[in-house]
């Protein structure tokens, strides 16, 4: 089978389809014929060696997660059979054209999603939902402060606030472009945070309040200057990195306790690695809200999977809207 490999860390021309062996099953894993493959900003930060859990001196494939066929099925499998349609977060990477996955890490995909969609949902959908619902545990009427808000979980998360209950959503972008995309997502305001101080903004349309829930995938700055528009009893997500330096945050505990603010931290991959059944509701929830088409998950552009290199470049210009995916 064919896989993208990375054999050094670097620039996106360092991904290379290979021929590789098609995966050995253990009793609880099933085998995937891959037909959709979701790029996420942590594969690219993986393929420079700054995402958490990934190897700097070992080749590897890349990808979170992906959809497709079950072909085969471990024999201590009991939720899944052959010939069943499925999104999964893969046990080596998502890169291929074929994968194997754990069957608790492995999702069933119903006749009226169709595969790109699922694919395209997964990570996004589930992360959205998780720091929305189950970690800042947003409250009806509560202002929504949601940084890359024309990202892949940007615009998931403006239409899952909206859903929650949110009173007022209020997103940046790094252009007027994507500030129309974020509106269009149901952001009642967005920031071009190129052109204004975010800071100040959040302040003057909450009239000095600040913002309950701010989700936070870029940190460095972008959290330093958040903790400065954080309403008393408001929660800041912290969940990635995406600033170029990887440059974290920072935040005194005087600015938390008097005012009961809080900063959480929430990573996928880990609740994958550890905790793999806190995933079910959120993958569950989020293919019901496509299903009943009050979430809509845009994909703005695919390329084959011998395209992947170029698929990172375009994400890392900063060009990208939506969800990119691959094609075996």
């Amino acid at each position: 089978m064919k896989a993208i490999v990375v054999d050094e860390l670097g620039p996106p021309d360092v991904m290379k389809i290979k021929e590789k062996e098609m995966p050995k099953l253990a009793d609880h894993q099933v085998l995937i014929k891959v037909q959709a493959i979701s790029v996420n900003f942590a594969d690219i930060k993986s393929r420079k060696g700054r995402y958490h859990g990934a190897a700097a001196d070992a080749s590897f494939t890349p990808g979170l997660d992906c959809a497709g066929e079950i072909v085969e099925i471990g024999d201590g499998v009991t939720r899944f059979a052959a010939g069943q349609r499925v999104m999964a977060f893969p046990a080596e990477g998502s890169y291929a054209e074929y994968v194997k996955a754990d069957e608790n890490l492995t999702f069933a995909v119903p006749d009226e999603l169709d595969i790109e969609t699922a694919a395209a949902s997964l990570t996004v959908g589930i992360t959205a939902y998780n720091v929305l619902k189950k970690v800042a545990r947003i409250e009806q009427g509560e202002t929504v402060l949601i940084h890359a808000a024309a990202g892949g979980i940007g615009s998931t998360a403006i239409q899952l606030a909206k859903l929650f209950g949110a009173s007022q959503i209020i997103g940046t972008t790094s252009t007027a472009e994507k500030a129309e995309t974020a509106k269009g997502f149901g952001a009642d305001h967005v920031i071009n945070y190129m052109e204004e101080d975010f800071t100040e903004q959040v302040q003057r349309l909450t009239d000095g309040k600040g913002a309950d829930v701010i989700l936070d995938t870029v940190a460095g700055e972008v959290f330093d200057k958040s903790v400065k528009c954080l309403a008393p009893f408001g929660r800041i997500i912290s969940f990635g990195h995406a600033n170029d330096d990887s440059a974290p945050g920072h935040v005194k505990t005087t600015e938390l306790h008097s005012s009961c603010r809080s900063v959480l931290g929430y990573s996928t991959g880990t609740y994958r690695k550890h905790r793999p059944e806190f995933l079910h509701e959120a993958a569950e929830k989020i293919t019901e809200y496509i299903i009943s088409k009050e979430l809509d998950i845009v994909i703005s552009k695919r390329f084959k999977l011998s395209e992947a290199a170029e698929a990172h470049a375009h994400i890392e210009s900063r060009k990208s809207i939506g969800k990119i995916l691959l094609i075996p």
